[in-house]
């Protein structure tokens, strides 16, 4: 669960902030490790810059110039955020050059896709803000990210709603290149996976998604996939505290809300 879970009780319909807190950034100097305090964190390496923010956690791809994932756990609490701020996309202070730019996507035709989305970072302004942090953006299609992505959003927040929290894990997959590279080097993804676990009556339930980065406008249930199919793809446990039989199954009706 999030370090910040002891404030939740102070979260409402309104735009509330969370207590600031100390955050974790810099280059992992550890061994690739499971994390059971923190249920959304994947399995990483000692070589991912890894940065903490107040809603989200990320590591960053220096290559691709887009994250290797997103990680966050969202709240019924925090699906009822208010806040409305505009904010800029913006260069992560936090991560080391070299990292995109609001320039690199002008005029290229791609959106600027949020793989935590500000919907759900409502719940604070600085939530909302650091969600327009290059870390948690790449190129998608604006079809896929204005329809299929969007529907596996909105279910995201249904379920959270439902079962009180939800640990999302996201980012780009890259598989032929088809898409080429963008402004300074920044290259656009193939594919992206989102996975989700809840704590239901049943006991933990995981499903996942994978989505072209094309012109994608189906429903959740299209792109549903187990979470350990997702990880036989990436080479990547999401889930690292979770049982394998827990990953390998897909019960939809837990999903379909």
């Amino acid at each position: 669960m999030r370090l910040f879970l002891f404030i939740l009780p102070l979260l409402t319909a309104t735009c509330t902030l969370r207590s600031e807190m100390p955050v974790d950034t810099g280059i992992v100097t550890s061994a690739p490790k499971s994390h059971t305090e923190d249920l959304e964190i994947p399995a990483y390496g000692e070589d991912e810059d890894i940065v903490r923010h107040i809603g989200y956690t990320a590591s960053y791809n220096h290559t691709t110039l887009c994250p290797y994932w997103v990680a966050w756990e969202l709240t019924a609490a925090e699906v009822e955020g208010a806040c409305e701020g505009k904010y800029s996309f913006s260069r992560d202070p936090d991560v080391s050059d070299p990292k995109a730019t609001r320039e690199d996507y002008r005029n290229t035709g791609w959106d600027k896709g949020h793989m935590a989305p500000r919907a759900d970072m409502k719940w604070s302004e600085q939530a909302l803000e650091e969600s327009y942090y290059f870390t948690n953006i790449c190129p998608q299609s604006h079809t896929m990210n204005s329809s299929a992505w969007r529907k596996i959003e909105e279910l995201t927040r249904r379920v959270a709603t439902r079962y009180g929290a939800v640990s999302v894990v996201c980012g780009p997959i890259y598989t032929d290149h088809t898409h080429g590279n963008i402004g300074q080097g920044v290259q656009v993804p193939d594919l992206f996976f989102k996975a989700l676990a809840v704590e239901s009556s049943e006991g933990m339930q995981t499903v996942a998604f994978i989505v072209e980065n094309g012109n994608q406008t189906l429903s959740p249930k299209r792109y549903s996939i187990s979470v350990d199919s997702v990880e036989s793809i990436i080479g990547r446990d999401l889930f690292p505290s979770l049982p394998e039989e827990v990953e390998s199954t897909v019960n939809w009706n837990i999903w379909n809300y």
